[in-house]
């Protein structure tokens, strides 16, 4: 029998929160069509229409996710980035009608974890948010190397918890996106080992296709001003390592 309430009532089933994510895009086209569309697959979403909007809606509210065109009025999309980077770690993607090289460089190295060229597809648009919403509750599935007892990696200054999912440099926190994090966990699994960026783009960023490698490149030089630039290490035609000690 189903438990009753005080008032002999069976209690409705709690149905989870749905995901949270803010769209600023100036083009009410665009904006209208990506809101329907994740919409429609039960996200809950609100818009903005340019860059100091979005940045006041964003302050206002709690939000999953964020989607930001680069081209915005008011304040662009790479400025609004820096702005919501200085206070939050909320994953990021940009929009980019043009696929340009110098926007998509920008928006990744302002802070964002991805980004797609418009007009996008809304499967693929999908497939990355649920990407970036993974890597928040990312679990690792490795065991620490047998040198670092437990649960909690030590490379010179640097400290990894690998539960807690906590990263320290001398002592101090270090704050990562969960880009970043996940990153550094993918390093940390494999000390001394060099990761190529098919592979840092299979694991991190979850593309089942042929990806970009510029994220990689551009997530790594931010991991390095976090946590020191000389604990990852280029190997030049291959990849990166992150240094042991």
């Amino acid at each position: 029998m189903l438990p009753h309430d005080q008032a002999g009532t069976v209690p409705e089933p709690r149905v989870p929160d749905p995901v949270s994510v803010l769209v600023v895009e100036d083009d009410a086209t665009i904006r209208r069509a990506v809101q329907l569309a994740l919409e429609r697959y039960g996200y809950r979403v609100d818009v903005a229409a340019d860059g100091l909007s979005g940045l006041e809606t964003f302050r206002a509210g709690a939000y999953d996710l964020l989607i930001l065109d680069v081209m915005l009025p008011e304040l662009d999309g790479i400025g609004l980035c820096h702005r919501i980077r200085e206070e939050s770690l909320v994953p990021v993607l940009m929009m980019s009608a043009r696929g340009d090289a110098l926007d998509v460089v920008a928006g990744l190295e302002a802070g964002a974890d991805d980004y797609v060229v418009k007009p996008v597809d809304t499967g693929v648009l999908v497939a990355r948010i649920r990407a970036l919403l993974r890597r928040v509750t990312f679990e690792p599935s490795q065991s620490p190397p047998p040198e670092a007892p437990g649960h909690v990696l030590v490379f010179g200054d640097l400290t990894v918890d690998t539960l807690g999912m906590e990263v320290h440099r001398a002592g101090k926190p270090v704050p990562l996106t969960p880009t970043e994090l996940r990153l550094l966990l993918e390093f940390a699994a494999a000390p001394g080992s060099v990761l190529d960026r098919r592979r840092l783009l299979r694991e991190v960023w979850d593309y089942g296709w042929e990806g970009d490698t510029r994220v990689v490149d551009l997530c790594v030089l931010r991991l390095r001003k976090k946590i020191g630039r000389g604990r990852i290490e280029t190997v030049r035609g291959f990849g990166y390592k992150l240094v042991r000690t």
